[in-house]
């Protein structure tokens, strides 16, 4: 399974809790500003869990966007030593987007959520019923902007390694039919065309 970094903008979100990211595949990064001075104790305890997955790194300047290029500089070194990697940034922050859309350019696994419940891996994770799982999809679509995938095979694919490959063959093929049902792909031969909601 591919390994799943999250880099966590503590300034801009403090998460409750990491309990859900307690799996072998995350790495957690907390980015955490120079003028904070605390820690949450449930998020502190939750890294601690995560052993040598888990790690804080302490902004050493203040500037407008310090922060904001730690994350950068971090992300762009660990997708230099493991480019299979999915990297999610986790802020409100809308600034790191022309990052995410960057990257995805370069073929780099990324994604910003505002909150780490919100993360298309665990909100894929958590979803049971055909709808839920539809809705994972739709939405991690919609952030793909113009880089859906444009076969079927492709987005099979793609709708696979968002459920981290948990699908049987058989949920896999329902879900595809359920989104043509309502509207939110059309499918000719091998092709793929979107039509989802705004």
């Amino acid at each position: 399974m591919r390994t799943n970094y999250v880099l966590i903008d503590y300034e801009n979100v403090q998460p409750d809790t990491l309990s859900v990211l307690e799996k072998e595949h995350f790495k957690v990064i907390v980015f955490v500003g120079a003028s904070q001075a605390k820690v949450n104790f449930d998020v502190a305890a939750s890294l601690q869990r995560l052993g040598p997955n888990a790690s804080y790194v302490k902004i050493s300047g203040n500037g407008s966007n310090a922060l904001d290029f730690h994350v950068a500089y971090y992300m762009g070194q660990l997708a230099a030593s493991d480019p299979d990697a999915y990297f999610h940034i986790i802020s409100k922050d809308t600034g790191f987007d022309p990052l995410i859309a960057h990257l995805r350019a370069k073929k780099i696994l990324a994604c910003r959520s505002r909150a780490v419940s919100d993360m298309p891996i665990v909100k894929a994770a958590n979803s049971k019923s055909p709808s839920e799982k539809l809705a994972v999809v739709v939405s991690n679509l919609k952030q793909r902007g113009a880089a859906k995938p444009r076969t079927v095979k492709t987005l099979s694919s793609t709708i696979s390694s968002l459920f981290q490959k948990a699908l049987q063959e058989d949920e896999l093929a329902a879900l595809l039919k359920l989104m043509e049902k309502h509207g939110l792909v059309a499918i000719s031969g091998t092709k793929v065309a979107y039509s989802l909601p705004e």
